[in-house]
């Protein structure tokens, strides 16, 4: 798209472009893909900033901008429709736009397998647990997206990493039954094998202090551990949010790095991973 060449020309992050235009970086990520359209009154200042200065250029991409908002052209990714508009955050959605486009996601969890990597019937057991706290619409919606990320996390395998950080009580915890969670376990192996993700375990008796926070991911988008070019993705009680905020965002990772470090390594982690898979399906060795 003439948009990413012109800032990839100019030298720029998408982060860079964001913040000059006073945008969410959400926002940049949906014009460059066309998953949006940009009106004339934005696309004017975007130009200038990225140097694009020819008057036949500038003036053919500013008539095409027009007509694309005329007709209503815009183009809508499946988490942009309505049904999931109304049944999922707008942190939500806006996680599932960098996930599409980051390099590499860091997962951090002390109660759950992370989105991305559930199965379906793991998802359903978590849901069914507020099950008295949402609509059975806002529970299928909600189901549907988490097998779309998965999908999508799967699809990308070869141009994205993952790192999965989880408390020993994620281990612990057979969400859906015995059966159900020996599944999980055994799809968390399959895609480490496949090295779409590392996967470490904190175990209780780690002499580190936990993160203060339940949960969150810290997402790349470009350059891997390029900070300028992260995000992070809380969940806090009923609320969750994207920070773009680059202080709060390295702290975070700082911490996370920390934690990785003082966790058990992924061969110890898998060989433990093995041994809960036989305990809940009753194998011998």
């Amino acid at each position: 798209m003439v948009l990413r060449d012109a800032r990839e020309s100019a030298g720029l992050t998408q982060l860079e472009v964001a913040e000059q235009m006073e945008w969410s970086l959400s926002k940049v990520i949906r014009i460059e893909n066309g998953d949006v359209t940009i009106a004339p009154n934005d696309l004017r200042p975007l130009l200038s900033f990225l140097g694009v200065k020819d008057r036949t250029i500038v003036a053919d991409m500013l008539a095409t901008a027009k007509i694309a908002r005329t007709r209503q052209t815009q183009r809508h990714v499946w988490y942009q429709t309505p049904e999931f508009r109304e049944h999922l955050t707008d942190g939500t959605r806006r996680l599932i736009e960098y996930e599409a486009e980051a390099s590499s996601i860091h997962s951090y969890s002390v109660f759950h397998i992370p989105g991305p990597l559930q199965i379906p019937s793991y998802s359903e057991a978590l849901m069914n647990m507020w099950r008295d706290e949402m609509s059975e619409e806002q529970r299928r919606v909600r189901l549907d997206g988490r097998q779309r990320r998965h999908d999508g996390v799967l699809g990308r395998i070869g141009s994205l990493r993952m790192t999965a950080l989880l408390d020993e009580s994620v281990f612990m915890r057979a969400v859906g039954g015995p059966q159900i969670f020996a599944d999980q376990l055994q799809e968390i192996l399959r895609l480490e094998e496949r090295k779409l993700v590392s996967i470490r375990m904190f175990p209780f008796s780690a002499d580190a202090a936990l993160s203060y926070n339940a949960g969150f991911d810290i997402l790349f988008i470009g350059a891997d551990n390029d900070l300028s070019n992260a995000v992070m993705y809380r969940e806090s009680g009923v609320s969750d949010e994207i920070v773009e905020d680059h202080a709060i965002t390295e702290r975070h990772y700082r911490r996370y790095q920390k934690l990785w470090e003082a966790a058990r390594s992924e061969v110890e982690t898998v060989q433990f991973v093995n041994k809960r898979i036989r305990d809940l399906t009753g194998q011998k060795i």
